[in-house]
């Protein structure tokens, strides 16, 4: 049964093999597209140890919010990833929310967005919040259809400053 946890060295074949499919796609969130996969191949651990420089009792630099990275697996695959930040600054209160979700291309239309949404819900109310904001592109259908299916309320669909394409808000009350 997929389940999100921390993201970990027993991963890093199945994760490796993830971002060089989104490269090949040219379809993921942006740091994936530009990840080198011979460095972090080379030292894992130091890339597993940026994924927790936000992490809570950190040191932020300015502009940013705690949070976590999580890793949606089944087994020793990875599925995909999750960001659940704890708070918002008033960039992820116009983009970016306090959840941001990605799925292996291999792994996608098979329910695992809908799945790492509503377990990182499931995260967010262990962490007290009441609700949370989350964001997508207007033409990203399919994340529309994984927010929606999690109880998203649309708030705004429009422009935002600094993001290229018309995107839609939604709140979801925990």
């Amino acid at each position: 049964m997929p389940e999100l946890v921390p993201p970990s060295e027993r991963y890093k074949e199945s994760f490796l093999a993830s971002v060089r499919e989104v490269q090949e796609a040219g379809s993921g969130l942006g740091d994936t597209l530009t990840w080198d996969v011979a460095a972090l191949e080379a030292d894992f651990p130091a890339f597993l140890e940026t994924l927790r420089q936000y992490e809570p009792g950190r040191e932020l630099p300015e502009g940013f919010v705690h949070s976590e990275a999580l890793w949606l697996v089944d087994g020793d695959e990875y599925l995909g990833r999750v960001s659940l930040r704890h708070t918002l600054n008033q960039r992820l209160r116009e983009f970016g929310g306090h959840i941001g979700y990605e799925v292996r291309p291999s792994a996608r239309r098979k329910g695992y967005a809908t799945l790492a949404l509503r377990l990182a819900l499931g995260r967010a109310r262990e962490l007290g919040l009441d609700q949370v904001l989350v964001t997508c592109d207007v033409d990203n259908l399919g994340s529309r259809r994984v927010i929606e299916a999690n109880g998203g309320v649309l708030e705004y669909e429009g422009m935002v400053p600094d993001h290229p394409s018309p995107l839609r808000r939604y709140w979801i009350t925990l």
